[in-house]
Order: C-alpha cells, then structure tokens, then sequence
C-alpha cells in the first residue's frame, strides 16, 4: 500500500534531459519525502543523505561489479526497444559508456561515502542488505504474494 517513486523518473524528462535544476529537483524531492510513507528506488548521491534521514528502512543492493555488469546489460536487451517503466516518458533505454564506467567505477568512487552514511544511522534506521539475487527472492518471499510489486 506505500506509494512508489523512482528517481529515474522523477528526475528525467524526455530524450534524457534533466526534468528540473538541481535546487528544483532537490525541493521536488522533499515534497515527496515529506508526503507520508513511500518507497523510493534509486540511488542519486546527491540526496542521499536526506532520503536516509527521511526513511525508516534502507535496502542496499550489495552486488559485486560483475553481477551489476549482468544486471545492467539484461535491462538494456530487456528494454532497449522502448523505455522502462521505472523511467520517465521518451527515455529510450541506452548503454553508453559513461554509464558503463559510472557502474564499474561505483565500489571505490561512492562506495565509501554510502557506507559512512549508512553508520552515521546505523541503530537509528533499519538497514537491510541484500548480497545475491537469491537473497532478495528471500526477501521478498517473507511477504505474502499479493502485498509485494516486483518490478522488471
């Protein structure tokens, strides 16, 4: 019953434009964290620190490189026709090299910064990590089947 909001979509705007400025993309974003209970997915660096202050549960995809690698190239045959439906409007689904290098860079670039924010709340939020795609099929198998949206 929580609403879902993806930060793909609420931050892009056709044929990959960004939808607002940062400082409006940023306010736009407070307004939903301030809207109740949510599920946000994405991982924006730049807000991070106040969708964590704002959540009560983080979930932390916790994959090595290589199964990202997979992960990303399977979306990209899976929608590379049309656009996804975590995605906004007229974004066709694209697999550049700068999104390569942002994904493989990620570990030893914003790693570190996640995990240090991550013990600052440490106690504080409920912090789940899922390790392997057979973890989240256990994770999402604690719920009962009509209570859980799966997506792609």
């Amino acid at each position: 019953g929580l609403q879902l909001f993806h930060l793909d979509r609420l931050f892009w705007a056709r044929n990959w434009t960004e939808a607002a400025d940062r400082p409006a993309w940023r306010e736009g974003l407070r307004d939903v964290l301030a809207g109740g209970e949510w599920i946000i997915d994405g991982n924006y660096g730049s807000t991070m620190e106040m969708r964590v202050e704002a959540c009560d549960t983080v979930i932390l995809l916790d994959f090595p490189n290589y199964v990202w690698a997979c992960h990303v190239n399977k979306r990209f045959f899976l929608y590379r026709q049309g656009g996804r439906p975590d995605m906004a409007e007229g974004c066709r689904e694209k697999l550049d090299w700068e999104f390569i290098k942002w994904t493989w860079t990620y570990p030893k670039r914003s790693r570190p910064r996640v995990e240090e924010l991550l013990k600052k709340f440490e106690g504080e939020k409920t912090i789940i990590r899922l390790k392997s795609n057979a973890e989240i099929e256990e994770f999402f198998a604690k719920f009962p089947a009509n209570s859980v949206l799966k997506c792609g």
